[in-house]
This record gives structure tokens, sequence and C-alpha cells, in this order.
């Protein structure tokens, strides 16, 4: 295998700091080269702690004085003398794949010694995580006779087996998707002229296909449980919706926006809490369709295929989980909707209302002004009458001092230059307070 790191830049050229990783991502996780008869058991384990992972792996090689994964790996294939362990970490689980080879199993009881037996038991008992695929794999030597179809339905202890021949014809795949009395699936592959690399992908991918399998239908459970409650809140929000057609006042619209709110924060939650499993559902049902297309099964008579009876079993599962997701969607559109239809509702009764209320504003204003002007009015008349008799008080003063003039007749003259001097001392005082404009 050719070594990229190693490899020398093109001369002159700036290499980019992730170039040789990238490209040497595709030759990660290579297939192992196997050959019948072989037994092998698969264990993928849920954990969130990589690192973990890698440790244990790390001990047990170590306790048998083998090569340990690297401290940055995510694979890790090593020869520990009585198996073979292929060692993967996925985003959110870990694969341990034990292989046992050469040996010929029992054809009466294939599954009845396992690789696991040869795995140390103290280790495997602290494995991090939560088991959550678990499977029992024999592939049968060339020299296997045929099994006819009651064999296999004794063999795995149901009718319900499903079974194909793969490979171009050259193996012979059963397996019925059961946890049977040991806790593990049972896979039986009959060998018919495999070759050792192509061995390996075949026994790679229906690994995978059992483990994402399961994978995908963690999302079931949520998804049901996510159903019922993606019911009740299309219910409440259709009794709102209703409420808004008979709704005729501001209070009762910012009641019902108030209770929209609620169902959205509700929808949000649920969607919080399932978001991510429905997504990986996804994802895993992806792949499990990918690996069986990989397969590129034949049928053998009397039995139904594995992609057959995974889309008779498997695949209404997973349309449940899509509704759901499509569901949740759509119902945070709908509620997007309605709020946005009582948001604006509910301002155009509020600019109604400061509509009302700046008409008010401007009737007072109006009887103000006219208040102010009757108070002016006024104002000029005391100002006149005071400054006349002021007036009357001065020129009487003078008239008894002996200067003769008539009295009256200068304080009847005096009177419109003194209303008229009010008057615009007035006006001079109002527009020197309150600016220009107070005139108009």
């Amino acid at each position: 295998m050719t070594n990229y790191a190693a490899a020398a830049a093109p001369t002159g050229l700036q290499e980019h700091a992730q170039r040789r990783h990238i490209a040497a991502e595709v030759h990660a996780r290579p297939f192992e080269a196997l050959n019948g008869p072989l037994r092998a058991t698969h264990l993928a384990m849920l954990s969130s702690d990589g690192n973990a992972d890698q440790e244990r792996v790390r001990a047990l090689c170590e306790s048998l004085e083998q090569t340990p994964p690297q401290p940055d790996a995510t694979h890790h294939s090593v020869d520990l003398g009585g198996f073979r362990l292929r060692w993967e970490r996925h985003t959110e689980f870990s694969t341990y794949t034990f292989f046992i080879t050469g040996v010929e199993s029992d054809p009466l009881e294939p599954f009845a010694r396992t690789a696991l037996q040869m795995v140390p038991a103290d280790w495997l008992a602290g494995l991090p995580g939560e088991l959550i695929a678990a499977v029992h794999l024999t592939m049968e030597g060339r020299s296997a006779p045929e099994r006819p179809v009651h064999e296999l339905a004794e063999l795995f202890g149901t009718e319900n087996v499903a079974g194909s021949e793969v490979a171009d014809g050259a193996a012979r795949v059963y397996t019925d998707f059961r946890l049977h009395a040991d806790g593990f699936g049972r896979i039986l592959i009959q060998d018919r002229g495999l070759p050792s690399r192509r061995a390996g992908r075949l026994v790679q991918r229906l690994l995978e296909i059992e483990t994402y399998r399961l994978l995908a239908l963690l999302a079931f459970p949520m998804a049901r449980e996510a159903g019922a409650k993606l019911t009740q809140l299309e219910s409440d929000l259709g009794t709102v919706t209703r409420r808004i057609t008979r709704s005729g006042s501001l209070e009762n619209e910012q009641t019902l926006l108030s209770e929209i709110s609620a169902l959205s924060a509700d929808l949000e939650q649920t969607t919080s809490r399932t978001s991510y499993r429905l997504s990986a559902a996804r994802a895993y049902d992806a792949l499990v369709r990918r690996r069986i297309e990989n397969l590129r099964e034949q049928r053998i008579r009397e039995l139904q295929t594995i992609g057959e009876f995974l889309v008779r079993r498997f695949r209404p599962a997973m349309r449940t989980c899509e509704s759901v997701a499509e569901r949740q969607e759509n119902l945070a559109q709908r509620l997007s909707r309605a709020a946005d239809l009582l948001r604006t509702r509910v301002d155009i009764a509020l600019e109604g209302q400061n509509r009302d209320l700046l008409a008010s504003m401007n009737r007072r204003t109006d009887l103000q002004l006219r208040l102010q002007q009757t108070v002016e009015g006024l104002s000029v008349l005391v100002m006149s009458y005071y400054g006349t008799g002021l007036i009357y008080y001065a020129l009487n003063g003078l008239h008894s001092a002996g200067v003769e003039f008539n009295v009256d007749l200068a304080v009847g003259a005096a009177v419109p230059i003194v209303v008229v001097s009010a008057f615009l001392g007035i006006r001079y005082l109002r527009r020197k307070v309150l600016g220009p404009d107070a005139s108009h």
C-alpha cells in the first residue's frame, strides 16, 4: 500500500495542510481479506467517548503484546493470536468484530462455537457504551453441502428466513434478523468460490446491514411517541385557527397569539428532542439500502431475499420516521403562518387604536387652543382695564395739579392704544416662550 505521508510534495508548490489526510481517506478502513471456513462475532456499542473505546482496544493489544492503535486512529485491525480483531470508531458508536478462520464449524450447529468465546471475558465486560447490535456470523467452507430450506428453518428456529445468492453466485447468504436465546443475531454464508477480498467485502456489508438497520430503528419508538404529541398539537392548532375566524377584539387576538406561542414552544421542544435521531435514521436507512444494492442478490427458490424482507418489515418503520419528520416541519410552518396572521391582525387593531388616539389628541389640542385664545382675549381685556385705570389716575392727578384738559376725553382716546399694546405684548410673550409657530 502506498505510503502517502512519505510522498514528496510537487516541487515549488505550496501544499495544503490537510492534503495528505484527505488523499488517504479513500483508503481508510480497508476490507479484510477473509477465507472460509470462518466464524465472526460483531458487536456495535453506542458510546459518546471515542477515546475510551480506543483505550480499551489499546489495553487488549498491549496485554497480548500486539501493536496498539495510533493515538488519533479511528480504525484498527490486528491479529491477536487466537483471533483477529477489527475495531472501528464511528460518529456515535464503535464496532468490534472478532474473526476465527480455518476451523470448520459443526454442520448441525454452525453457531455453537463462536469467535466471541476466544475473547477475554473480563476485557469484554469492560467495553464502554451500550450494546445495540450483536451478531454471530459463520462462513462455511466450499466443501460444505447445500442446505435445503427445511434444514435452514431448523437451524434458525423459524421458517421466516431470508436468503439469496450473492457475488454473482459465488456465495449464498441466510439470516432471519432475529435475536436468539443468547441475545445474538445469526448470519450464515455458504462459500461457493469467493476470492478472499470479495469475501471480506461481503462479510463487512452483511454486518453493516445489521448494524445500520438497528441504529436506524432506534428512532422508531421516539417517532411513535412524537407522532402522538404532534396529533395533539395539530388538534390544538385547529381549535385556535377556528377561534381566529370568530375573534373580534384585540384582547382575544392577543390571547390567541399567546396560545400559538405556547404551541410553538411545545413543538420546538419535541423537535429538539427528536431531530437528531430522525436525521440519523434517515442516514442509516440510506446506508442499509446502499449495502443491499451492493449485494446484487439473486433469488433462491422458496426464500425471500434480504432486500424483500427489509422492504416488508424495515421500510414501514422508516416511513413512519420520515412521516414524523415531515409532520414536524409542516406543523412548524402552519404555526408560523397562524402566528403571522394573528400578529398582522393585532398590528392592524393597534394601528386603529393609535389612529383613534391621535384623533382624540387632535381634538383635545384644538380645544386647548381655543381655550388658550379665549384666555388670551380675557387677558387683553383685563390688562386693558387696569392699564386704562392707571392712565385715568395719572391724568386726573395732572388735572388736579392745574393742567387744564379734558380728563375723560384723554382717557377715552388712550383706550384703543392700551388695548392694542396689551394684545401685541401678550402675542410677543407667547412667541418668545413657545417659539415662532405659537401664533398659528
